[in-house]
C-alpha cells in the first residue's frame, strides 16, 4: 500500500496523510488496554506505511506514550514520526489546563523519557489555556525547538484568533481540531485558516468515536469509564439517528465507489483540505481497511450528496463539547 503523504513545516520528511490516533491505546475512558496487542498496533501501522504516530501524556495519564516508547525502540523509531502534547496536567485522575513555560519543560523531559527518544517531531498545546498568555506558551515552545528536543509545533482546539495570537511568537506548523462527517465547525474558520497560512490539520475524531465505523447500533453497550458513555451521540434518541445516517452513508459509498462508511468517512476528510485523518486502533486488524481509503476521491456533486444524506438523517445535531476540559481564567 503507497499512503498519500503531505509536509509539515519543521518536520524533514513527508508524512502519512493518515496517522495512527492512540487515545483508546493508552486505556483511560476506553475500557483498559492491552499493552501486547497495542504494541502489535503501532508496528503493524508502521508496516502499512502510516509513519505518524499521534499521542498525549493524558492519554492512559502516561501509558500511551509509555507503549509507543516500547514499540518504536530500536530500528523502527526513525520510521516513524511522532506527535504528543503538552498542557494538560492531572491530579487523582482529574484533567485541569496548564501550558505554563513551568509545566512545559517538565512535560517535555516527561515524554521524551516515556517516548524513549531524544526528540518530539511535532510537540502540540492540547488546549488553549486561560490561565497564561498564549504568546509565554509559544515562546517557551520555540526555545526548545531551537534546543533539538522538538522539531515543529502545533496547536490543538485552537480558534483562529488565538492562532493568530500564538504566531506572534512561534511559527506554527499545525492544528488539530475534531473534524468529521457529522462534527464540521471548522469549515468555516480553522480550515480555510490553514489552508491560506499552511497549516497542516490534524482531523481527530475522524470516525466519530466510532460512530462512522459502521459497527456500532442502537443496542451497542459500552462499559466502565468509555467516554461515549457520556457522549450525546450515543444517547437516546440520537444515537438512533445517527446510526440511520450511517447506514444511509454505506449504502451510498458501496454502490458509488465499492467502500465501505468507514473509508468514506476518512477519504471524506483528506478531500476537505490540507488534511490529516486520526484513525483510532487498538489491535492491527482494525488497520485493515486504510488501504481502502486511498486512490480514489469524492468530487464536489458527491459531497453535496453527502451532505443530503446527513441532513435528512440528523436533524438535531451535537458537537464535541462534552470532552473539553475544564478551563482555566487568566491570572
Amino acid at each position: 500500500m503507497t499512503a498519500e503523504t503531505i509536509k509539515i513545516a519543521g518536520i524533514p520528511r513527508p508524512v502519512s496523510r493518515v496517522a495512527l490516533g492512540t487515545w483508546a491505546i493508552g486505556g483511560s475512558m476506553w475500557g483498559g488496554t492491552d499493552e501486547p496487542a497495542s504494541i502489535a498496533t503501532i508496528q503493524s501501522a508502521i508496516d502499512r506505511g502510516i509513519n505518524l504516530i499521534d499521542t498525549a501524556p493524558v492519554y492512559g495519564f502516561g501509558r500511551s506514550e509509555e507503549i509507543i516508547g516500547k514499540a518504536l525502540h530500536g530500528a523502527r523509531r526513525d520510521k516513524a514520526m511522532i506527535a504528543t502534547k503538552l498542557g494538560l496536567r492531572w491530579d487523582d485522575g482529574k484533567v485541569t489546563r496548564d501550558a505554563s513555560p513551568v509545566r512545559i519543560r517538565q512535560e517535555v523531559e516527561d515524554s521524551l523519557r516515556r517516548l524513549q527518544t531524544d526528540h518530539i517531531d511535532l510537540y502540540q498545546v492540547h488546549w488553549p489555556d486561560g490561565g497564561v498568555p498564549l504568546e509565554e506558551t509559544a515562546a517557551e515552545l520555540e526555545k526548545l525547538r531551537h534546543e533539538g528536543k522538538i522539531l515543529s509545533i502545533g496547536v490543538s482546539n485552537f480558534s483562529t484568533h488565538q492562532m493568530d495570537c500564538f504566531r506572534k511568537a512561534a511559527p506554527l506548523a499545525s492544528v488539530q481540531p475534531p473534524y468529521n462527517l457529522f462534527e464540521r465547525d471548522i469549515d468555516d474558520d480553522v480550515l480555510p485558516y490553514a489552508d491560506s497560512h499552511g497549516l497542516a490539520v490534524l482531523a481527530y475524531g475522524s470516525l466519530c468515536r466510532g460512530l462512522l465505523s459502521g459497527r456500532i447500533g442502537v443496542d451497542t453497550v459500552f462499559e466502565g469509564d468509555d467516554l461515549r458513555r457520556n457522549d450525546p451521540k450515543f444517547k437516546s434518541p440520537r444515537r438512533a439517528h445517527y446510526v440511520d445516517a450511517v447506514r444511509a452513508l454505506d449504502a451510498w459509498a458501496r454502490h458509488k465507489h465499492g467502500k465501505s462508511v468507514l473509508a468514506l468517512a476518512v477519504r471524506w476528510v483528506l478531500d476537505r483540505g490540507p488534511t490529516i485523518a486520526l484513525w483510532g486502533a487498538r489491535r492491527p486488524d482494525q488497520l485493515e481497511a486504510v488501504c481502502e481509503v486511498f486512490n480514489w476521491r469524492l468530487e464536489p456533486d458527491e459531497m453535496r450528496e453527502i451532505d443530503a444524506i446527513v441532513m435528512r438523517h440528523v436533524a438535531d445535531p451535537v458537537g464535541p463539547e462534552f470532552m473539553a476540559p475544564p478551563e482555566r481564567k487568566a491570572a
